[in-house]
């Protein structure tokens, strides 16, 4: 039985890319029966689209997605980075499937503001040739990263992220994500905004900011390449979803409360 949510919001799933975990987010998508779906950006890595690579689970995605859609689940695309071609195209709606590049949602009398977060990079804006180097390396490494890993299960050791630990290590790197954070908290809070709500750096993050000018809560989805995490609205509570299980739908959620029903 699909387990009821008020709205999951995921982002950075990287169709088309070595990396991308498409058989774990299709089952993810399976288990749940979601009011509001939010794809906030990087959903079809359009930088990196090879056409000689784009396996069947890929698409399996795609078409869980439209039979949510065809379900009754209300779909808002929001473009990213990676698939900002489709920008062109924004403010397209299609009976349950809206395209957009920000979305404003009314939750329980608070304003939730959904964009990618691309706009607050300015290796994007400034250096795009750079920024798709950038992507195609990142790709690259978590495909050796995958070769490691599966030598590392053969040997009954625990999985290890190569790039979580260059986050984690270099300075520059956390202090990038704590600027991209404290920036699109003082937008929303500049624009009278309860949450905040991004994609884009791949980092699964809920926190309550405070500011001079006021509060807002701030809600980053992860991804699906690394972490696989999503955001879900259940009962009036934000709750941060990892998937952990490869083989037990029943097992998929491992959800822990951060932000009392207060602070959501």
């Amino acid at each position: 039985m699909k387990r009821p949510v008020d709205i999951v919001v995921i982002s950075d799933v990287h169709l088309g890319t070595y990396g991308c975990h498409a058989n774990e987010l299709t089952e993810y998508l399976e288990s749940i029966a979601p009011r509001i779906l939010v794809l906030n950006g990087d959903i079809v890595d359009i930088w990196q689209f090879r056409k000689r690579f784009f396996p069947s689970s890929h698409l399996n995605v795609l078409k869980t997605i439209l039979a949510l859609a065809a379900s009754g689940t209300k779909v808002y695309y929001v473009t990213g980075n990676h698939d900002d071609l489709l920008r062109r195209f924004s403010d397209f709606h299609m009976n349950n499937v809206a395209l957009v590049d920000k979305l404003v949602l009314n939750i329980e009398d608070k304003k939730a503001w959904f964009f990618h977060g691309d706009v607050f990079d300015a290796s994007i804006q400034n250096a795009r040739w750079l920024a798709k180097l950038g992507g195609w390396g990142y790709d690259v490494l978590i495909l050796i990263n995958r070769m490691i890993n599966w030598g590392l299960k053969k040997m009954g050791r625990e999985p290890y992220s190569i790039s979580a630990a260059v986050k984690r290590g270099v300075k520059s790197a956390v202090k990038y994500i704590q600027d991209f954070e404290d920036v699109a908290s003082d937008m929303a809070i500049e624009n009278g905004y309860d949450f905040v709500i991004c994609g884009h750096i791949h980092q699964p993050q809920m926190r309550i900011i405070t500011k001079k000018k006021g509060v807002c809560t701030y809600l980053n989805s992860g991804d699906w390449v690394e972490n696989l995490s999503a955001l879900e609205h259940v009962n009036g509570k934000w709750t941060l979803f990892r998937y952990r299980s490869e083989n037990d739908v029943n097992n998929v959620v491992d959800m822990t409360q951060i932000l009392k029903k207060s602070g959501s």
